[in-house]
């Protein structure tokens, strides 16, 4: 038994500590998400539009009517064909980007483009996706912290709420909700690029531009900006972000591939840790399942060992989720137990995730194939 707890003990170690770690984020989310805010600039809503999004009228319609003083909304695209009809809202500004020899990804481009025709008197640029829909304090909360001394810019994160009970879509949202563990208080590893701000001054000193230059990732290379300048990222649970996208079996394998490739290439220390995590994770099920059926009944308490504190932090995160968007309830009342349900087959799907991203450096996203190797645009698809 000793090749047991070879794997065994250290992922128990590892399921206690990321456990542990919920208790101050708990802390942090409830006095963000119950202060009082105060001094909000003038600011610029930026939303890159690539074709036709799942309720895509419905979460533009969302940014447009933002309970913030003093705000415009950019939508912008590479061309007018990318934006459908009628999605639209009557006050929002259409900044075309045309592409150009820039190494960058279209979507970087495009918001590169959006930022040079904000208006002079905005003070704040706060970058949102077109999946997403927003609450209506999503703004407030994202400029929050941004007068904290130190801070350089601020994330919410995502959290998907399918309007289906398929399997591939609610899955995708307890895989993707891990990341959103990693975020609160003191300085947070990344912004996410659905819901980041940072003061128009820091944006031009930290020279978020350059870095964008030769990027395909927006928000990693934001990150580094902001990093490398000496600003830490702080957490905006405020502007947590509902997704009600749906998608497919293999849709999610594409995605999650594509997610942690990026990863890969951008943040290599934060990708192989998790790598080396759910490996041992993954390792320690399935040895105690191969020693519980060969008779060995102390392998079973050890998965439940095992299991019990990661669904716990499903759980937590959870709650915390729904304290973040309490118009959602009712979805929380009808689904929320699969971020529960669902972790040992998340955990599996996380591995494999981060296993297929080790090989190949060429995605395929929204249109184009890009090489991230060379962080570069390799052709249109």
């Amino acid at each position: 038994m000793l090749w047991f707890w070879l794997v065994a003990a250290p992922a128990l170690l590892l399921s206690l500590a990321s456990l542990i770690s919920e208790r101050g984020r708990a802390a942090y989310i409830e006095r963000r998400l119950h202060a009082e805010i105060t001094g909000l600039p003038p600011a610029s809503v930026i939303v890159p539009v690539k074709g036709e999004d799942h309720g895509l009228r419905q979460n533009l319609a969302a940014l447009a009517s933002l309970d913030y003083p003093d705000y415009e909304l950019i939508i912008t695209a590479h061309a007018a064909a990318d934006i459908p009809p009628a999605v639209l809202p009557a006050n929002a500004k259409i900044v075309l980007a045309h592409g150009s020899e820039t190494k960058a990804s279209e979507k970087v481009q495009n918001l590169a483009a959006a930022v040079h025709a904000t208006r002079q008197q905005t003070r704040i640029f706060a970058f949102a996706d077109s999946d997403g829909r927003v609450t209506p304090g999503w703004l407030r909360a994202l400029v929050a912290p941004l007068g904290e001394p130190g801070v350089g810019a601020a994330t919410g994160y995502r959290w998907f709420l399918p309007e289906s009970g398929r399997l591939p879509s609610l899955l995708r949202g307890v895989w993707d909700a891990v990341p959103a563990g990693m975020l609160g208080p003191g300085d947070n590893p990344f912004v996410w690029g659905g819901a980041m701000a940072l003061p128009k001054k820091i944006f031009a000193e930290s020279g978020v531009l350059e870095y964008w230059e030769n990027a395909i990732s927006d928000d990693y290379s934001l990150s580094e900006a902001v990093h490398a300048a000496g600003y830490t990222i702080a957490f905006a649970p405020g502007a947590l972000t509902p997704s009600p996208e749906p998608i497919s079996a293999l849709g999610l394998f594409s995605w999650t591939r594509r997610q942690m490739m990026i990863t890969r290439a951008y943040n290599f220390r934060m990708w192989f840790r998790g790598l080396v995590a759910h490996l041992f994770y993954c390792g320690a099920m399935a040895a105690c399942l191969a020693a519980g059926l060969h008779g060995h009944h102390v392998a079973w308490w050890t998965l439940a060992a095992l299991l019990l504190p990661g669904m716990g932090k499903a759980a937590h995160r959870l709650a915390l989720a729904r304290a973040c968007l309490p118009e959602y309830a009712r979805w929380f009342r009808r689904y929320g137990w699969v971020h529960v349900a669902l972790v040992p087959l998340a955990t599996w799907l996380w591995l494999i995730s981060l296993l297929s991203s080790s090989f190949g450096s060429t995605i395929k996203w929204r249109g184009y194939r890009y090489d991230l190797k060379e962080r570069v645009v390799d052709q249109r698809v």
